[in-house]
């Protein structure tokens, strides 16, 4: 039900494919937003704490990082209409630092590809493109809640936080 009122309210905001209104203002204020915030949080985390976990049980820093990365492969390939590259597979056997930030960082430049070819209409197409489009936004969100924990705890203040203090 929650699919079918998602796929119809796209579809409406699709009859103004031309402005691209959906697409444009979830890439720009939500996509963009979240890319540099764990971009730059696993930017900021020292390499030492890519193994750190707030408590036993937990991902580790690093593992939420991965599956980002997955999750960004598997989502924009269905944006981009192909086969989830093997990338997302490679992602799992990721450990340092430099490995992982990379390729966190490749897996945002293919999703930007596969944002810049999405429409309205394209993102509100079926039910699975749908689901690819917003699970992107909101997942990525998700994982930048639960890495602000590990940031704070080591004394770093999350990238979002340090954007909002500098524009006081």
């Amino acid at each position: 039900m929650i699919a079918k009122v998602l796929v119809g309210t796209l579809f409406v905001l699709g009859s103004l494919q031309a402005q691209n209104h959906l697409t444009k203002s979830a890439t720009e204020r939500y996509f963009d937003v979240v890319r540099a915030n764990l971009e730059e949080g696993a930017d900021a985390m020292p390499a030492e704490k890519y193994s750190f976990r707030l408590t036993e049980g937990q991902m580790t820093f690093a593992e939420w990082l991965i599956h980002a990365i997955q999750r960004n492969y598997r989502d924009c390939a269905v944006l981009r209409g192909e086969s989830t590259p093997d990338l997302e597979k490679q992602a799992a056997s990721l450990k340092g630092k430099p490995e992982v930030f990379k390729a966190l960082k490749d897996s945002f430049v293919y999703c930007e590809q596969a944002l810049a070819q999405t429409t309205d209409q394209k993102a509100g197409s079926s039910p699975e493109m749908a689901y690819a489009f917003l699970h992107l936004v909101v997942h990525n969100n998700e994982i930048y809640g639960n890495i602000v924990g590990y940031l704070r705890v080591s004394g770093i203040l999350p990238p979002s936080t340090a954007r909002r203090q500098k524009g006081r």
